[in-house]
């Protein structure tokens, strides 16, 4: 049985239909998306060299940073090469093999930003609820652990989700009127009983969103409160402005992929679902560097230092 699967997967091809429908605008969304990309590279690959660079960066906070920089890097890599590729081309074929190994990936990013930015809401909690520990409590070797969790826990989830896919059975040529290979599309082209994997979807799907969430929520409800007790108008400043750039990006995140799943499934919605599409795995890798260099004026002090340097060598 297990052979038999395998060869029916074998011969599984998916077309990625993207922005097909729309072929004035193929060139321009390429030269849209490959600026994009490139803004994404350089703003991620730039806020992780940065931080190595300043050594007044080196604390939890910014260690935090640098993952999240690292992960949108490595999820924007995932899906905007072949996006990019589907746009110029017109075969738009992926094989089963390559569309498990792009859900792999993504799946395994995306759920490793969510507890980062779990993690991060924390290190928050820590620095303006309880200061005084701030040092004690936010160790070197907690912060690696913590990073650690979320990388193995990534990877764990995404290992999942491709595992249950794999045991299905698929048929033929399949049409993903999206430009990414998503777990419900794939899941979607199958000939055999999806029970299994749509439990195993709901299961951690809903693990990951709520334990995350909760994190976040309750770490922000612990600093409003902390925040509000305070009775200097510039400590209470102060303690928001650290958290701005944090909450700013996870509100874009979270109410990006709510926004998603909120979408009814209908022939009307395509077209929503392929723009928020592109807002979450290509747009938001690039906007998270922006939001937190932008905002926060070490991250600026260091850039201008830099880039006075790169001057005065020319």
């Amino acid at each position: 049985m297990i052979t038999t699967d395998k060869n029916q997967s074998a011969s599984v091809i998916f077309i990625l239909l993207g922005f097909s429908d729309y072929p004035d605008l193929q060139v321009p969304l390429f030269l849209l998306f490959l600026t994009i990309y490139m803004v994404t590279v350089v703003g991620n690959l730039g806020i992780i060299v940065i931080i190595r660079i300043n050594p007044k960066l080196h604390t939890p906070m910014y260690f935090f940073l640098s993952h999240l920089s690292f992960v949108d890097f490595c999820y924007s890599t995932g899906v905007t090469p072949k996006l990019l590729e589907n746009l110029v081309v017109e075969d738009r074929t992926i094989s089963f093999e390559g569309c498990l190994t792009q859900l792999f990936f993504t799946a395994n990013f995306l759920v490793t930003e969510t507890f980062l930015l779990a993690v991060m809401a924390y290190d928050r909690f820590v620095a303006i609820c309880k200061p005084l520990l701030y040092a004690v409590s936010m160790s070197q070797k907690l912060c690696t652990l913590l990073v650690a969790a979320a990388y193995s826990w990534g990877i764990i989830s995404s290992f999942i989700f491709t595992s249950s896919l794999i045991v299905l059975s698929f048929c033929g040529t399949n049409l993903i009127n999206n430009f990414l290979c998503e777990y419900t599309v794939i899941l979607s082209a199958s000939c055999s009983d999806k029970h299994f994997s749509e439990m195993m979807l709901f299961i951690f799907a809903n693990f990951d969103a709520l334990c995350t969430l909760l994190i976040i929520l309750t770490s922000y409800i612990c600093i409003f409160v902390t925040i509000m007790k305070m009775h200097s108008a510039s400590g209470r400043h102060k303690a928001f402005s650290t958290c701005a750039s944090h909450l700013t990006a996870v509100t874009i995140f979270y109410g990006t992929i709510l926004f998603l799943y909120c979408i009814p499934s209908s022939k009307s919605s395509w077209l929503i679902v392929r723009v928020t599409s592109v807002f979450y795995t290509v747009v938001i890798p690039m906007l998270n560097p922006l939001i937190y260099s932008l905002r926060n004026k070490d991250v600026k002090e260091t850039l201008k230092k830099v880039m006075d340097i790169k001057t005065f060598a020319h």
